[in-house]
C-alpha cells in the first residue's frame, strides 16, 4: 500500500492588507523526503512555512497531516504533531541562556539540567558546537543560528522546516549540516528547506517547489536543474554576471595597528594586536566561522566600543579610536550591522523613520525632523533597490528578511561613503537581489570607496573581494590576494592555522 504524505497542502491562500502573500498553493512533503521551496524574496515562502507551523492561520485551503486534515492553531500544536521550525529570524530571548530558551520550548518531562546535557550531546553528535550555558545576547548570529538548529533537534521532529539554515555557516559547517540532515532524512524525517544558494539545494534536496508572487510556478527534482535554469524559474532570469574590474587603489582609507581590546562579557572574545588597512578602491574581505571576534572588531571600528587604545584606528589620518559614531560618519565611514532587525532597522518603525538612524542630514536644527524628505528617500531607495514594501510608510518588521536587507544596505550605499563596512551583505537575499547588492558594492568600490566586507560566505567574498583577511580566536592573519587565495586555504587559515609558511602579503 502506498504511505500518505507526510504533509500535504491544498489550495492555501493568505491575504494581507498591502499584498497576497499565498495564492493557492498546493503541495506535498514525502515521508524522508528533503524538500525544497524556493523564491525570490518576498514570493511567500516564509508565510507559507509559518501556516505549517501554526504560527499564521491561513485564509483558505487545506492542510493534511499524515493523510488526515489537521488544523494547526499554534507552533505548539504544530511540535505536538511532529513538527519543528528553525526561522531565519530567530525566535530567543536575549536575556536566558541557551539552555533555557530550549527548555522554554519542550515539555517539562526534563529538568533544565537533562536538558542541558541533552544538548551537549546532540549537538557533539552533530557537529553543531553550542555552549548551553552562555546568555543569548553574547552569541553571534551564527551561534544562535546553533542554538535554534539544536532546539528543533532536541523534539525528534517528523518534519523539520529550516528557513535560510545555512546563511551563516562556513563551508565546513554546511557540510557537517548536510550529513545530519541526510543522516534525519534516512530515518523518515521529512525536512522543508528554504535557501537561496542554488548549489545546495541542487546538492541536497530530492524535490524543489518554485514560488514567485505567492503562487506555485513549477516543480522540478534539482539534481536534473541547473544554476541558472533554477534562477529563471525562481525569477524569470538569470542574474546579471558581476562586472569585476581591476582594482585601482588609493589613499588608506582604513588603518588598523595593535588593536588589543579585552573581552566586555565573560563570553565575548578579547582581540589581540589586530592589525589591518583597506584603500580607497578595494574591498576587502574578512573571513570566519561566526564567534572568533566579528563582533568584537566591528564594535571598535563603528564607535560602538569606544575603549580601543588611541591611534589603533585611524580613518584618513585622523585617530578615530575614541570618536563617536556620528564623528565617524562625518569623516565618511558607513556602516551596515549583520542583525537586521533590532541595530539596522527599528523593527516598530516605518522605512522612512529609520532613515533617520544614519542620514543626520534629515535632523534639523533643534532636532525638528524633516520627515517628508525621508518619506522620499525611503520611496527612492524602494524603487532603486527593487524593495517590495508596502511604501515609505511600511514598517520595517513587515518586509521579509531579503528585502529589509535591500533597504538597509542601500540606504548606507546612498549615503556616498568614503569608507562602507558590511557584515554579512546578503545574507538571506535571494540570487536575483544578492548580485544586485554585490554588483552595487563593486560600483562603490571602482567609484573610489574602501570597502571592508565581512561575510560568512566565502563564495561571496571570492566574487567581490580584492584581497582577503581570516579572523579566528580574536586574531587576524595577513591579507591574501583574491586571486591567490584557495576555499581550502582560507578554511585551514579560519582555525587560525596562518602563522607556519605563510607569505605575509603586504596590507
Amino acid at each position: 500500500m502506498p504511505t500518505a504524505p507526510r504533509l500535504e497542502l491544498r489550495g492555501i491562500t493568505k491575504q494581507y492588507p498591502a499584498v497576497r502573500a499565498n495564492d493557492k498553493v498546493s503541495l506535498r512533503v514525502e515521508p524522508g523526503q528533503i524538500h525544497a521551496v524556493l523564491g525570490e524574496n518576498g514570493a511567500g515562502k516564509s508565510t507559507l512555512m509559518k501556516i505549517i507551523y501554526g504560527a499564521t492561520a491561513p485564509d483558505a485551503g487545506e492542510v493534511l497531516w499524515n493523510g488526515q486534515p489537521v488544523k494547526v492553531a499554534s507552533p505548539a500544536e504544530a511540535r505536538a504533531l511532529g513538527i519543528s521550525m528553525v526561522y531565519q529570524h530567530f525566535s530567543l530571548f536575549d536575556t536566558l541562556t541557551a539552555a533555557e530558551n530550549v527548555w522554554l520550548g519542550l515539555d517539562k518531562a526534563n529538568t533544565l539540567a537533562e536538558v542541558t546535557e541533552r544538548i551537549r550531546q546532540v549537538a557533539a553528535g552533530y557537529g553543531l558546537e553550542v555552549d548551553p550555558l552562555r546568555p543569548v545576547h553574547t552569541l553571534s548570529v551564527g551561534e544562535r543560528q546553533r542554538v535554534e538548529i539544536v532546539r528543533a533537534l532536541l523534539t525528534k521532529p517528523q518534519l523539520l522546516i529550516l528557513d535560510e539554515p545555512t546563511s551563516v555557516l562556513t563551508p565546513q559547517a554546511v557540510q557537517t549540516l548536510f550529513v545530519t540532515l541526510r543522516q534525519l532524512s534516512s530515518e523518515g524525517c521529512s525536512i522543508l528547506y528554504i535557501s537561496h544558494k542554488l548549489d545546495e539545494i541542487r546538492a541536497l534536496c530530492h524535490h524543489c517547489t518554485v514560488l514567485r508572487g505567492g503562487q506555485v510556478t513549477g516543480e522540478v527534482d534539482p539534481t536534473q536543474e541547473t544554476n541558472a535554469s533554477l534562477s529563471r524559474l525562481m525569477i524569470g532570469a538569470e542574474p546579471p554576471a558581476l562586472a569585476h574590474q581591476a582594482s585601482h587603489t588609493g589613499a588608506v582609507a582604513l588603518q588598523v595597528r595593535g588593536l588589543t581590546l579585552a573581552q566586555q562579557d565573560p563570553f565575548g572574545v578579547s582581540l589581540a594586536s589586530v592589525g589591518l588597512e583597506v584603500r580607497a578602491g578595494e574591498i576587502v574581505g574578512v573571513a570566519g566561522v561566526s564567534g572568533n571576534g566579528q563582533k568584537e572588531l566591528m564594535a571598535a571600528l563603528s564607535g560602538e566600543d569606544r575603549r580601543a587604545p588611541a591611534g589603533s584606528i585611524s580613518l584618513f589620518g585622523n585617530d578615530i579610536a575614541h570618536a563617536s559614531p556620528r564623528r565617524r560618519r562625518d569623516l565618511g565611514l558607513n556602516f551596515v550591522p549583520e542583525e537586521r532587525l533590532g541595530r539596522g532597522a527599528v523593527p516598530t518603525l516605518s522605512l522612512a523613520q529609520n532613515t533617520l538612524l544614519t542620514r543626520t542630514h534629515l535632523v534639523g536644527p533643534g532636532g525638528w525632523l524633516k520627515l517628508s524628505a525621508a518619506r522620499a528617500l525611503a520611496a527612492d531607495l524602494i524603487a532603486r533597490f527593487k524593495v517590495k514594501a508596502g511604501g515609505p510608510d511600511a514598517v520595517a518588521r513587515s518586509l521579509s528578511g531579503g528585502n529589509l536587507q535591500k533597504f538597509i544596505v542601500g540606504r548606507e550605499i546612498d549615503a556616498k561613503p568614503k569608507l562602507l563596512i558590511v557584515c554579512q551583505p546578503t545574507w538571506g537575499v535571494d540570487v536575483g537581489a544578492a548580485a544586485q547588492i554585490r554588483g552595487e558594492l563593486l560600483r562603490l568600490r571602482d567609484e573610489g570607496c574602501a570597502l571592508l566586507v565581512v561575510s560568512e560566505e566565502l563564495d561571496e567574498l571570492f566574487e567581490i573581494s580584492d584581497r582577503l583577511v581570516v579572523i579566528a580566536g580574536g586574531r587576524v592573519s595577513p591579507s591574501i590576494p583574491t586571486a591567490e587565495a584557495t576555499v581550502e586555504r582560507i578554511g585551514q587559515w579560519m582555525s587560525g592555522l596562518w602563522d607556519e609558511g605563510v607569505a605575509h602579503a603586504p596590507a
